[in-house]
């Protein structure tokens, strides 16, 4: 369930994105990493410890959180160094304790098994991890063979990209927005 989570959470998986398109090549893992740990930390308080946040206001920074990722890796681009630059770990790390209640409202439209609660959140939380790798690996295996294969410069296509994920974060974050001022 983890898994399938992930690979059809497009606004997780934009997050990503954006980290990759931020971050250095040895700032990827520690990065990932932290983000991992912030999101697992909020989702085991929240299905664990009954700790919670009202949905909305987080679906409404998680999309925030992807348009800043966009905006961040268009100054990266342009050569302008930022503290997401400096320390995008930290970023990573506080934008993933948000996406845990995320995923912790996903999870408990599903429930957790009474009695195996602990082995059912830690296999889902797995199971995110997984797909969360699966994702990194294919986007790293899709830049490795551009650049061998089709010998696209590399500027102009993470310009585009995160011109994209800043657009998409934007539009979901307004959507939301709307959403809540309309209900």
């Amino acid at each position: 369930i983890g898994v399938e989570h992930i690979l059809f959470g497009y606004d997780h998986l934009l997050f990503v994105l954006g980290l990759i398109l931020l971050v250095r090549p040895r700032q990827l893992l520690p990065t990932v990493t932290a983000f991992t740990l912030a999101h697992s930390i909020t989702l085991a308080a929240a299905a664990l410890g009954g700790i919670t946040l009202p949905g909305p206001p987080v679906e409404i920074t998680i999309a925030m959180s992807i348009a800043l990722l966009g905006a961040e890796a268009i100054y990266r681009v342009r050569g302008r160094e930022t503290l997401s630059q400096r320390k995008p770990w930290l970023i990573a790390f506080g934008f993933g304790l948000i996406h845990g209640f995320g995923f912790a409202g996903a999870l408990s439209e599903i429930g957790l098994p009474k009695g195996a609660e602990v082995l059912a959140l830690l296999l889902f939380n797995v199971g995110v991890e997984a797909g969360q790798v699966l994702f990194v690996g294919a986007v790293l295996l899709g830049v490795f063979l551009a650049r061998r294969f089709a010998r696209m410069p590399d500027a102009p296509v993470r310009f585009v990209a995160a011109y994209c994920i800043g657009i998409v974060g934007a539009y979901w974050a307004i959507e939301r927005i709307v959403g809540v001022l309309t209900a």
